[in-house]
């Protein structure tokens, strides 16, 4: 940080990024550099062979080359140590000493070529260790060219000329009507460039008019969040004394590498651990302690959410029945691939050899009378489900599978909201577009297709409920408020929903027929669009002021993650200030922020309190249970893991919390697991 400038162009690296891959290649140079040096003294006297006056004069070419080599990574490392992330001045040397290593590899691949062609030369009859060692010299110099190849492509950023020139243009003051038309046309190639990119990653999947539609719009959801916006963030205070630049306004504003989140992931999570491990205030602990009647309820709730979790994870089928029993599964499964299908339940969708219908046989326990419909059909915004009797608890369980697919992934990423009226609350409510889309086509299919009828008909007297995880968690809850009406006594558990679902009004009301369970740290939960922008500030700034290298901040942050230990205490600029100067920016922080052009100085005068927010605050539904792991190690725990659970609410999950289980906390087989070791826990206590 900031974004080192090459040849007229922003690239995604920064000048202290070098200090590790320079030192790495350095360390091959050096050693292939004592080898060849070795291997030139030794064979100093015997080039008289065919082909050893070439030989003689391509090892003495390549002894100087790696030699300068050498000395220019020396200094690209050297260079690169210096400062800070947010005070490159003492790296303002390092691009022309980049452009001198980068003039090196004209040379070396000059080398490379003729190392090539004197080893394919038949004629050479020098000996065999002479030929060998140019061999492995010639090796390495095409796996280097390669692979500094392959990190050009993978440092490219295609809107670096226009980011540049746009940043170039402000800072000479163009006019507003020029640095407007200059915007629109970095916001249009921006988001150009990330259709391209999705179109990319789901260029195996059936792409028609609603795809293209979804691309588009979540090409216009990354390029809002990692390229640019024209718009001020409507969620910021209104600016009052000295101007509290956050880097909302424009995510280029923050020059952010990805290197730089990384550094700022760590020092997060460190800060995180040590926030932890400090003693709670006593009001903290006595407002957590619950009242009995609330402990049954809970108690309650979980042996439910234990039970219906089985379904939920039920619905991803195979895939899930695979991971969870790798050894057994398919030998399970392959005596009931054989087998007809059940004519009692309607199948729908792909399952050739009824590896999806068997694994959820063998998850949930059921028979296949049990099942009313089965859809594995998948598409964008139509996700599987499934409808089954459930006998134990004389109940009609509506079980929506999560994201297990790229048409799922689309569905997850098309983040707009939209509205949701209903007659009970008092306010329209926002809910996430893709989501709500999932859960109408659900909708259409339970009530136009007469399955619920159906369902009913057999077993007038039970209830519905309906129950997901992950993607299928936010599908459930919105398809239990659609049909909350209809069917008053109706029960919805969610697993693992993503955060951003709900308006504050619709997940008040869910609260009376939804329950969450969320566990640990899982980031899908705090998955929303400010709590992202909430992240990005939070690293903006605890990385802007560090004092501590990049390179010390990674290595230091790798073993902490691997081997555990106290957390780092980086010394900070925060540290020694008042709290009412923490709410000023600092110099590190201001220095980040590039100038701003005249016409959205203009923009930022004018008031927008009155503006509806692009993404509005949504949350998760209904009443949240939160189960948190108790072990005293933190990464090397003993497999009898102990969990702890207690009613929550929306408001601890408005920020997301980095730690290496913010991914497998999510996962239905550590969600599952989690729900049993309470029910069983629980189990053990009433017998007592």
């Amino acid at each position: 940080m900031p974004g080192l400038v090459l040849f007229g162009r922003r690239w995604a690296i920064g000048s202290d990024d070098f200090v590790l891959p320079g030192a790495f290649e350095l360390f091959v140079r050096l050693v292939w550099w004592i080898g060849i040096f070795v291997l030139y003294t030794v064979h100093k006297g015997q080039f008289n062979c065919p082909g050893g006056g070439l030989l003689h004069s391509y090892l003495l070419g390549l002894i100087i080359l790696l030699a300068s080599i050498i000395c220019a990574l020396s200094a690209l490392v050297y260079v690169s140590m210096q400062g800070t992330i947010s005070n490159p001045g003492p790296r303002k040397s390092l691009p022309k000493i980049l452009y001198t290593r980068l003039l090196l590899y004209f040379p070396e691949f000059i080398w490379a070529v003729v190392g090539a062609v004197w080893v394919s030369d038949n004629s050479v009859q020098c000996e065999k260790t002479v030929i060998n060692g140019v061999i492995g010299t010639v090796i390495a110099s095409w796996i280097i060219i390669v692979f500094t190849i392959i990190g050009v492509v993978i440092v490219f950023d295609p809107l670096g000329g226009k980011k540049t020139f746009y940043l170039d243009g402000v800072s000479r003051n163009l006019e507003s009507s020029q640095s407007g038309q200059l915007l629109y046309k970095v916001k249009s190639s921006a988001t150009r460039v990330w259709e391209k990119r999705i179109r990319l990653l789901c260029c195996c999947i059936v792409q028609d008019d609603e795809h293209r539609v979804a691309f588009t719009s979540i090409a216009e959801l990354f390029r809002t969040y990692f390229s640019v916006r024209g718009e001020p963030c409507s969620c910021l205070p209104p600016a009052a004394g000295g101007c509290f630049h956050i880097f909302h306004v424009f995510v280029q504003d923050t020059d952010l590498v990805p290197s730089d989140i990384a550094a700022g992931l760590i020092l997060l999570h460190q800060e995180q651990d040590k926030m932890e491990n400090c003693p709670k205030e006593p009001e903290e602990v006595l407002c957590h302690s619950p009242s009995s009647l609330v402990t049954d309820d809970l108690d309650v709730e979980l042996e439910n959410a234990a039970h219906y979790m089985l379904f939920a994870a039920a619905a991803y089928g195979w895939p899930y029945y695979l991971y969870t029993n790798p050894y057994t599964a398919l030998c399970k499964l392959n005596g009931d691939c054989c087998r007809n299908r059940p004519t009692d339940s309607d199948i729908t969708g792909s399952d050739r050899h009824n590896f999806h219908f068997g694994s959820i046989l063998k998850i949930t326990g059921l028979q296949y009378r049990d099942f009313i419909h089965v859809s594995f059909h998948n598409k964008i915004y139509e996700i599987p489900f499934f409808v089954a009797l459930d006998h134990k608890k004389e109940a009609i369980v509506v079980a929506v599978r999560g994201t297990l697919s790229f048409e799922d992934i689309l569905t997850d990423l098309s983040a707009d909201c939209e509205d949701l009226t209903l007659e009970e609350v008092l306010e329209n409510g926002f809910v996430h577009k893709g989501i709500t889309q999932a859960a109408n086509y659900i909708y259409r299919k339970l009530i136009n297709d007469g399955i619920l009828n159906q369902a009913f008909t057999i077993a007038p007297e039970y209830r519905l409920v309906i129950v997901g995880h992950s993607l299928g968690g936010g599908t459930a809850s919105i398809l239990a408020i659609m049909l909350r009406n209809s069917f008053p006594t109706l029960r919805c558990y969610a697993f693992s929903p993503p955060g951003g679902l709900l308006s504050k009004s619709l997940a008040d009301y869910t609260k009376h027929f939804i329950v969450s369970v969320i566990v640990g740290k899982d980031l899908v939960a705090r998955l929303s669009m400010p709590n992202m922008e909430d992240l990005k500030r939070r690293i903006v700034r605890i990385v802007a002021n560090c004092n501590r290298p990049k390179y010390q901040i990674l290595l230091r942050g790798c073993w902490y993650e691997v081997f555990g230990g106290d957390p780092d205490d980086f010394p900070t600029e925060l540290d020694g200030r008042s709290q009412d100067a923490l709410t000023q920016p600092l110099l590190a922080e201001e220095s980040l922020m590039v100038h701003r052009s005249p016409s959205y100085n203009a923009l930022e005068e004018e008031p927008h309190f009155n503006s509806p927010p692009q993404y509005p605050h949504l949350y998760l539904p209904g009443k949240i249970i939160h189960i948190v792991e108790e072990c005293s190690s933190r990464r090397l725990c003993s497999s009898d893991i102990k969990y702890t659970a207690r009613w929550s609410n929306e408001t601890v999950f408005s920020s997301i919390l980095i730690s290496p289980k913010m991914i497998t906390d999510h996962m239905p087989d550590v969600v599952l697991k989690a729900l049993n070791s309470l029910s069983q826990e629980h189990g053990s206590c009433l017998s007592c």
